[in-house]
């Protein structure tokens, strides 16, 4: 197997994450300095990333070129112990809102907008169907609506996600940003894949109107540290049996197939639309490659946890008691990166293998979570 970075803790895997992203980006981090720099849904598994770099830019460089960086959450399951760390910061301010509600009047004029509230798993956006629509229209409207009072906006970026594609049929996979999706509208999954697609429908409407200068990234499978492991995605769950030295179980053939983006990578990409993007325009976010069967990544999880941890399990099918599990589950998931290439200069590198490898070490230290 391909050595990597002897990296020996998780701390350590944040640190060259960081140093990765700062790379990746210099130039957009130059336009960003000094700024102020509004994110929704702040506490999750994007903030974790953007507050971390962000930081990470503010402790490099001069006072001029600090960003300011409000966080704004429900936190409803409370402020997580990484957040709280950074609550000394005098450049990062918390913010406990519902975004389902209008943005509070006295909130600083923002520069830039990263609209990141949402609840992205699958197991759990079918739980609370109706938040989860209402987090993806009523608050993405919000942000729109604050931003057309706001003159001060120099770009707002949008998280859809690579689901509004559905389960596309051979002939667009790789699938670019032209294909309208094969998706249900009422199916287990629609409350997620319908609400992100009217989002855009919102974002192209306010930018042809009001000249909002919004850009919309579609992720494609990200992964990595600030996943929660009870997220309940293939990864992270993976992770949790690794970790407690369980058998991975699948609950299903394995065989659907998707690319998966390591998180340096994918928030490299966001940085880049956000700064680079056309405004009303749509930009896939991931990696074109491997594409893997579900249960050649549960295989190659094991050998890699099997070097980090003498992990002894195997990997298990079953059937899972939620009869609707399988239902619109997309057969495969590859997204034609060219136009974020081009337009962004997106270039993701990082292999599954360091992916995976940086994600289970920082899961070791970080191994419980709350459930929604």
């Amino acid at each position: 197997m391909k050595k990597y970075k002897n990296l020996k803790n998780s701390d350590e895997v944040i640190t060259d994450d960081m140093k990765i992203i700062l790379h990746n980006c210099c130039d957009e981090f130059e336009d960003l300095a000094g700024s102020n720099i509004l994110i929704t849904g702040g506490a999750g598994f994007l903030g974790y990333y953007f507050v971390h770099v962000i930081n990470y830019w503010n402790s490099k460089v001069n006072a001029s070129k600090k960003i300011n960086l409000t966080v704004l959450d429900n936190f409803v399951r409370g402020v997580p112990e990484w957040l709280d760390s950074f609550k000394s910061d005098k450049n990062i301010n918390f913010l406990k809102h519902n975004i389902i509600e209008q943005l509070p009047k006295d909130i600083a004029k923002q520069k830039y907008v990263i609209h990141a509230a949402s609840i992205a798993s699958p197991i759990y956006y079918r739980k609370n169907p109706i938040s989860t629509m209402d987090a993806n229209v009523y608050g993405l409207r919000n942000i729109l609506e604050y931003c057309i009072k706001n003159k001060s906006i120099k770009g707002v970026l949008n998280f859809s996600t690579s689901e509004i594609y559905g389960d596309p049929d051979p002939y667009n996979i790789p699938t670019n940003e032209e294909y309208r999706g094969n998706v249900s509208c009422t199916g287990p999954r629609a409350c997620y894949d319908e609400s992100k697609r009217y989002g855009e429908t919102l974002c192209v409407n306010f930018y042809n109107e009001f000249k909002i200068p919004i850009k919309t990234v579609r992720p494609f499978n990200n992964y990595g540290p600030g996943l929660k492991i009870t997220d309940g995605r293939a990864l992270p769950d993976f992770a949790k049996k690794v970790i407690s030295g369980e058998d991975i179980v699948l609950f299903s053939n394995g065989m659907p197939t998707r690319t998966f983006c390591y998180i340096t990578d994918a928030v490299s990409g966001y940085i880049k639309a956000l700064v680079k993007g056309k405004s009303g325009e749509a930009y896939n976010i991931g990696i074109d490659k491997p594409e893997i069967s579900i249960k050649q990544l549960a295989y190659k999880t094991i050998d890699i946890a099997k070097n980090l941890f003498d992990y002894t399990g195997q990997v298990i099918f079953s059937i899972s008691n939620d009869k609707e599990y399988l239902t619109d589950n997309p057969n495969r998931r590859c997204p034609d990166i060219s136009k974020a290439k081009k337009d962004l200069n997106f270039d993701p590198y990082i292999d599954i293998d360091e992916g995976i490898t940086k994600s289970l070490i920082w899961y070791q230290s970080n191994n419980k979570a709350e459930d929604l």
